[in-house]
């Protein structure tokens, strides 16, 4: 980690002129050019990994550590997450509509936080296309998670078909399906993790699965949680989940607070979106215990924020859950984190 953050992430935070959003985009094309032949995923194939067995919602995963959705967002770069040691890696998030997201600049460094501010707004190619990427691409290399988000153009109260379309082109290629209905950046989104909206949502999605189900049974749907939201309203998203036979939950996403922002970050607290990284790993600690003491084994928790550092998945695993996932952290510290954490997890 030391040698990635002296010189890779160095490098990496001055291209695209100093531009984080110019910089991703410029990563994750080098990613997916790494895995755009037979000859190159062989090749990705036989990179030593890092290796925790567990299984979590039936599936078998290599390692607990996974890719968080948002980093890969149009599934371009599958082949690249499993040679960097991620143990799963969850694309999207995707919508049936493709679209631009909102206008630029919207993605922040807060480099002193060890944070990101971002109001990206699920830009992405749309739900057919990423199913023509995956279908083209064959078995991939560890489990894939696929999140799924509502269309910006889609009114509310039509969310519940505009999701149900993305999910019907992608499920042949999900190890498990992400329901976002938490991200701050498509206006009224939240408002979907509310009891009755998200009752509706999960009511159509989770019967769509079971209905075409094989003899593994239906493919697992979790559904993704704000860190923002207060105890009550988490215990009525997780009587909705296990009422609808949701198989987990992921907390948590991005918040809209600003606290835990370091004075030199001070200004981005006026910047609209979400806020990812260290200032936002206390909520989601507190979010993944909540949940598991509230819903315990019957609703298995992904832990997401601000994970750093192996300590920062220890605290996750220490509050009950079964997996992490990175995404600021893996910006900050790289794919040494990833062994770091699986090493402490053996």
């Amino acid at each position: 980690m030391k040698l990635y953050t002296a010189l890779t992430r160095k490098a990496l935070f001055a291209s695209g002129g100093g531009d984080p959003e110019a910089a991703h985009h410029r990563t994750i094309r080098l990613l997916e050019e790494a895995g755009s032949t037979p000859r190159r995923r062989t090749a990705l194939a036989r990179v030593p990994r890092p290796t925790a067995p567990t299984t979590v919602f039936g599936i078998r995963f290599p390692n607990p550590v996974g890719l968080a959705a948002g980093m890969d967002k149009d599934a371009v770069a599958i082949p690249a997450w499993g040679a960097l040691g991620f143990g799963f890696a969850e694309v999207g998030t995707v919508t049936w509509h493709a679209q631009p997201g909102n206008p630029q600049p919207r993605l922040f460094r807060a480099v002193a936080s060890e944070g990101i501010v971002n109001r990206m707004g699920f830009n992405n190619r749309g739900a057919e296309a990423m199913a023509a990427r995956l279908g083209a691409l064959g078995p991939a290399p560890i489990p894939i998670g696929i999140s799924l988000g509502k269309s910006k153009v889609t009114p509310v109260e039509d969310a519940t078909e505009d999701y149900l379309n993305s999910l019907k082109v992608l499920l042949p290629y999900a190890d498990y399906v992400a329901v976002n209905v938490s991200s701050p950046n498509t206006p009224g989104l939240r408002s979907l993790q509310d009891k009755g909206a998200l009752d509706e949502l999960l009511a159509a999605l989770r019967g769509y699965t079971v209905s075409v189900a094989g003899p593994a049974g239906p493919v697992p749907l979790l559904v993704k949680i704000a860190p923002d939201l207060t105890d009550s309203a988490i215990a009525e998203v997780l009587e909705v989940c296990t009422a609808r036979g949701v198989a987990g939950i992921i907390a948590t996403n991005t918040t809209i607070s600003r606290d835990g922002l370091a004075p030199a970050d001070r200004h981005l607290a006026e910047e609209a979106g979400g806020l990812s990284g260290r200032p936002v790993h206390a909520m989601s600690v507190r979010t993944v215990a909540f949940v598991v003491k509230e819903a315990g084994e019957s609703l298995p928790v992904v832990g997401v924020g601000g994970i750093l550092d192996p300590d920062d998945a220890s605290r996750m695993f220490d509050a009950g859950a079964k997996l992490v996932q990175l995404y600021t952290g893996f910006v900050y510290r790289g794919p040494g984190l990833i062994r770091g954490i699986v090493k402490r997890a053996r």
